[in-house]
């Protein structure tokens, strides 16, 4: 009787046992999200719209603070003030590459973009309470630390991600994201100021990235080797499409080259990265800087003028990195090479950049400004994407997010020398010599591409 009534536990508690392995592998199954990649490179382009919205803040209001903080200065001396602080957000920014190339190869891509947008977002705020250049200062250079980890982030969740044919257009999508946050900051920006004072708008919009962390934490919880939500087929198409990946010692791969610092550095073709992004990043930076001080300056502007404007660039530019993506992915789907494709999509970037720039010497009105502007942003972002994704080309595993820091960090450098220049190059609001020096810049950008990076493919460890 005893035995009987065990044998009958023992099959209830089977299958009970067996029911609950089912329903936890049906909820499993139905936590499964399709496209996860797409979700995460989205919310990745709205953490850099809202990156561009912070930092565009100060540009768009500029005049307004400038008027009230500093009364008593010419308006020389204010672009001078300006430009000092932009300094310091470059240089600061130069530096947050770097540092957050390491501190994302160290903690992760998912905790790696919440203490850089947590930060970011504070230091914005905290804008409202400047009043002096030293003040702006500060909390610019906070800003600027805090803001560069975007971009080593992306760059790494680019490379756990996707398969290399799609990284292209990945990085192009989250490049639009910049071309995005500067078509609505600076209309947003001029719209906010009618209402708000310029310290409530920089609440304002730190309070908005803080809110952006709440999806990242619940969304991105590992990488797609690890994550629960992503379907078998997703991480197979991922990982099987990643011929050159991050290879850690327990998936076996010998196939990853993974340089510490020192050897990375001793490549020409690292060094093709680094000097490729100093040249070509500055044109970016000019017009990101100077585009409302520009329109103030050259036509006459008022923030709601600006306002009206100024966002018309930024359309070009999120063309350019639709366009570019698009056309590298297209190519590679065709059977084109990396190295063939890379430097095609590139040189043509570059080529549309030169007579645009040149152009600017003569815009004539206001609207045919803005539209050259745009085609010069549509020309670097055709161009930029493809250049951010030649550490992942080249290199696997944390030496991408090491090189994208140091290339992040180079680019920066010479943005702030450009910057420092500016006021000095454009006295008596001509700025003709600003954008004659933007065109040299490209075209030493695309030597770099040409000679110093050889053919773009997966590098192997030297024997011997």
């Amino acid at each position: 009787m005893l035995l009987s009534i065990n044998n009958r536990k023992e099959t209830v508690y089977g299958h009970y046992l067996q029911a609950k392995t089912v329903l936890l592998h049906q909820n499993r199954n139905k936590m499964k999200i399709k496209g996860l990649r797409w979700w995460v490179i989205a919310l990745i382009a709205l953490a850099t719209v809202i990156n561009y919205i912070d930092r565009q803040s100060l540009n768009v209001l500029w005049p307004e603070i400038a008027t009230q903080l500093f009364p008593d200065k010419s308006a020389l001396e204010r672009k001078e003030i300006y430009a000092l602080i932009s300094i310091i957000f470059v240089f600061s920014y130069a530096f947050g590459q770097a540092i957050f190339g390491k501190i994302f190869d160290w903690i992760g891509t998912r905790l790696g973009f919440a203490l850089s947008i947590g930060v970011w977002s504070i230091a914005t705020a905290m804008h409202a309470l400047a009043k002096s250049v030293l003040s702006f200062g500060i909390f610019r250079s906070i800003l600027g630390v805090a803001e560069a980890g975007n971009w080593p982030g992306a760059a790494k969740a680019n490379a756990e991600w996707f398969p290399t044919k799609e990284r292209a257009f990945a990085q192009g999508l989250f490049n639009s994201g910049a071309a995005i946050g500067g078509i609505i900051s600076i209309p947003l920006i001029a719209f906010l100021s009618i209402y708000f004072s310029w310290q409530t708008i920089f609440i304002l919009v730190g309070v908005t990235g803080l809110l952006w962390l709440i999806p990242w934490m619940f969304l991105v919880k590992s990488p797609p080797k690890d994550h629960p939500w992503i379907s078998k087929e997703e991480r197979e198409y991922i990982l099987s499409g990643q011929k050159n990946e991050i290879s850690d010692a327990e998936n076996g791969s010998q196939s990853a080259y993974t340089p510490d610092t020192t050897t990375l550095l001793k490549h020409k073709q690292s060094w093709g990265v680094i000097l490729a992004s100093a040249a070509i990043d500055p044109i970016w930076w000019l017009f990101v800087f100077w585009i409302p001080i520009y329109l103030n300056e050259v036509y006459g502007m008022d923030v709601k003028a600006i306002g009206i404007y100024g966002w018309v660039p930024y359309v070009g530019a999120m063309l350019g990195a639709w366009f570019g993506g698009l056309l590298a992915q297209n190519r590679l789907k065709g059977g084109w090479s990396i190295d063939k494709t890379r430097k095609m999509v590139i040189t043509l970037g570059c080529m549309i950049m030169l007579p645009a720039l040149l152009a600017m010497a003569n815009p004539g009105a206001p609207v045919t400004a803005v539209l050259i502007m745009a085609v010069i942003l549509f020309g670097f972002q055709t161009a930029i994407g493809n250049i951010q994704t030649l550490p992942s080309d080249f290199f696997s595993g944390k030496t991408v997010g090491t090189l994208s820091g140091f290339a992040g960090m180079a680019a920066k450098l010479a943005a702030a020398g450009l910057t420092y220049l500016v006021p000095w190059l454009t006295m008596g609001g001509n700025y003709t010599p600003a954008f004659v020096i933007g065109a040299a810049l490209a075209l030493i950008a695309l030597a770099s591409i040409w000679f110093l990076c050889g053919t773009i493919a997966p590098l192997k460890q030297k024997r011997g």
